[in-house]
């Protein structure tokens, strides 16, 4: 199935944005998914203040990331997300019933600069 992954991750620093992408992008590899595709959406002020991990948080570093996998490696991926403390929230949403002319119309995510 085409999973939609969109993560916030505490600001600050890029390195621990990198860290959980790349933990959360092996875990998908190394059970047989795809990565479609990873977007960096950068820093922004969150809806409304989150208290997680004995912080509060008022602004957040967004990414998102679309991939292939079974239901079963979906739940790990979840799993591993809700044990890091420097993940703030993350939403996961299935795309697609799996079959390929589905996930075609979906295409990458779009990049999000500092101009646009």
């Amino acid at each position: 199935m085409l999973y939609e992954l969109i993560a916030i991750v505490r600001p600050g620093n890029l390195t621990e944005v990198k860290e959980i992408a790349q933990t959360v992008g092996s875990l998908v590899l190394r059970n047989g998914g795809v990565i479609r595709g990873l977007s960096n959406w950068g820093v922004f002020s969150l809806p409304k203040p989150v208290s997680i991990h004995q912080m509060k948080h008022t602004h957040g570093h967004y990414f998102v990331m679309r991939y292939d996998s079974s239901a079963a490696v979906h739940h790990d991926v979840r799993s591993t997300l809700r044990l890091e403390p420097r993940m703030i929230r993350a939403a996961h949403v299935k795309l697609g019933d799996g079959k390929l002319e589905t996930v075609s119309r979906f295409g990458p995510p779009r990049w999000r600069t500092q101009g646009s």
